[in-house]
C-alpha cells in the first residue's frame, strides 16, 4: 500500500492515472503508438461513442488511459483516485476550482489556471508498472504529466496542485518549472511549467529516458517526429499530432542525473 499524508482537510490521493487525450478520429494511430512505446495492450473500448480506453501494462496496474475528443487538439489530464471522490471535490472547490461535469462517483473539474483534471474513486490499485525496455536496451517510463501555464496564473496553479494532493511541492531544475512530487509507488509527477508568453492552460506527457537519443530513434520507427531540442529534454509529436517530451531522467526514480537539481 502506498503511504501517503493527505492535505489538511483532505481525502489521502491513493492512486493517479494520466488520460492521453487525442482528435477522435486520429484516436487509432495514437492507440497504436503509445501501446507500442510503453509496452501496453488496449482493454475493450467504453462510453457512448467507444471514445475510452485503458493502456493495459503486463505487470502492475495500468495508469495510461486514452479519450477520443471531438473538439481541439487534445492533450492530457490527471485523474485523481481517491476513497472519498466528494471530499476530493470540496477540497479543490476551496482551493479556488470549478466543476466541469458531475457525473455519477466522479468528477470533471478545472484548476484555478484552466487545466481540466478528474476526481475518481480508487479501485486498490497499488502496484507501479515497471520501466519499458525498447529493442535496443534503453528504457522509458511515462511517469509525468507537464502543466504548461501562463506567466499570470502559474504561482496559483503551484498553489493549487500542492494543497490539492498535498505531495511534495519543490522548485524544479529551472527557475521556469516547479514540481509536484507523489510519494514513491505513485505513478505520477506533475511538472508546472511557467511559460514565456501568455497562452490558454494546456498540458502534455513526458517520458523519463535512461537514453533520450535511443527513445527518440525509437519513436520516429514508430512515426513520431522530432520539433526540437531543450536543455535536457527533446520535444516529439506523435503520429496523432499530440506533443510530448523525451526527458534526460531515471526511469526508475524519475530523478535528474546526480549533480543536477529535482
Amino acid at each position: 500500500m502506498v503511504e501517503n499524508v493527505p492535505p489538511a482537510g483532505g481525502p489521502v490521493v491513493r492512486w493517479a492515472h494520466v488520460f492521453i487525450d487525442r482528435p477522435a478520429a486520429d484516436l487509432g494511430p495514437a492507440l497504436s503508438f503509445w501501446t507500442a512505446v510503453t509496452g501496453t495492450e488496449l482493454s475493450e473500448p467504453r462510453g457512448g461513442r467507444g471514445e475510452f480506453v485503458t493502456l493495459l501494462p503486463g505487470e502492475g496496474d495500468a495508469y495510461v488511459k486514452a479519450q477520443g475528443v471531438e473538439d481541439g487538439p487534445g492533450g492530457a489530464h490527471v485523474c485523481l483516485s481517491v476513497e472519498d471522490v466528494p471530499a476530493l471535490v470540496d477540497r479543490a472547490l476551496r482551493l479556488g476550482a470549478g466543476v466541469v461535469a458531475d457525473h455519477d462517483g466522479w468528477a470533471v473539474l478545472r484548476s484555478p489556471g484552466g487545466q481540466l483534471f478528474c476526481a475518481v474513486p480508487w479501485e486498490g490499485q497499488s502496484a507501479r508498472p515497471p520501466v519499458t525496455e525498447g529493442p535496443a536496451g534503453a528504457t522509458s517510463r511515462l511517469d509525468q504529466v507537464s502543466i504548461d501555464l501562463a506567466p499570470d496564473v502559474f504561482d496559483a496553479e503551484t498553489v493549487f496542485w500542492s494543497g490539492l494532493t498535498g505531495w511534495e511541492s519543490l522548485p524544479g531544475a529551472l527557475p521556469e518549472f516547479h514540481l509536484i512530487r507523489p510519494p514513491a509507488g505513485l505513478p505520477l509527477r506533475i511538472l508546472l511549467q511557467r511559460l514565456g508568453t501568455g497562452r490558454p492552460t494546456s498540458a502534455h506527457l513526458d517520458l523519463a529516458c535512461s537514453d533520450v537519443d535511443a527513445v527518440r530513434a525509437r519513436h520516429e520507427t514508430l512515426g513520431a517526429t522530432t520539433v526540437g531540442r531543450g536543455a535536457r529534454w527533446t520535444v516529439m509529436r506523435d503520429p496523432a499530432g499530440g506533443v510530448y517530451c523525451l526527458t534526460g531522467r531515471d526511469p526508475a526514480t524519475g530523478s535528474l542525473p546526480q549533480g543536477l537539481s529535482t
